[in-house]
């Protein structure tokens, strides 16, 4: 019986989670380290226009991640041809060194908000392009590989 509980209540957790999920899609770094040059992008479209969406931007790191924090370079263009580019901060471990995000053992998973409240009045197709802007302390260059990073997605719910 409680294994029937457990079951049911794993099955509505699982659909309501889905019923907000807009949009998910994962690229994988290849090989555990991230390059410079190599920017994730995604493409959209069909959105609710009349809603409004919370934008997330997900990623996967291990014990090789070198840093307690990331930056990011992350561009939305929109169908009608506008583009709007940020530059993010996200912590990725506690002062005491330890991961943030879900997860066990090595590998975590890290849900970073990026956009909340954001309506897609156009039809088309909108572009999200994700790089790193990750360098070591004092050195202008970027890393050209950035270690630790498994994959790199973008997520896109619905608002409640």
């Amino acid at each position: 019986m409680h294994r029937i509980l457990t079951a049911l209540l794993a099955m509505i957790l699982g659909v309501s989670c889905t019923e907000k999920l807009a949009f998910a899609e994962v690229r994988d770094t290849g090989n555990g380290k991230w390059a410079k040059d190599q920017a994730m992008e995604f493409s959209f479209s069909g959105l609710d226009s009349a809603r409004a969406h919370e934008m997330f931007i997900t990623l996967r790191n291990d014990n090789q991640y070198p840093f307690n924090n990331l930056f990011l370079i992350v561009e939305l263009n929109t169908p009608d041809g506008t583009s709007q580019r940020d530059t993010l901060e996200y912590e990725m471990a506690d002062a005491e060194g330890n991961w943030l995000g879900s997860g066990l053992g090595s590998v975590r998973k890290n849900k970073l908000w990026y956009r909340e409240n954001i309506v897609f009045p156009d039809s088309g197709v909108y572009k999200v392009t994700i790089s790193h802007a990750m360098r070591k302390n004092g050195s202008v260059e970027g890393m050209e590989a950035l270690p630790g990073v498994l994959d790199v997605g973008l997520q896109i719910e619905k608002k409640q």
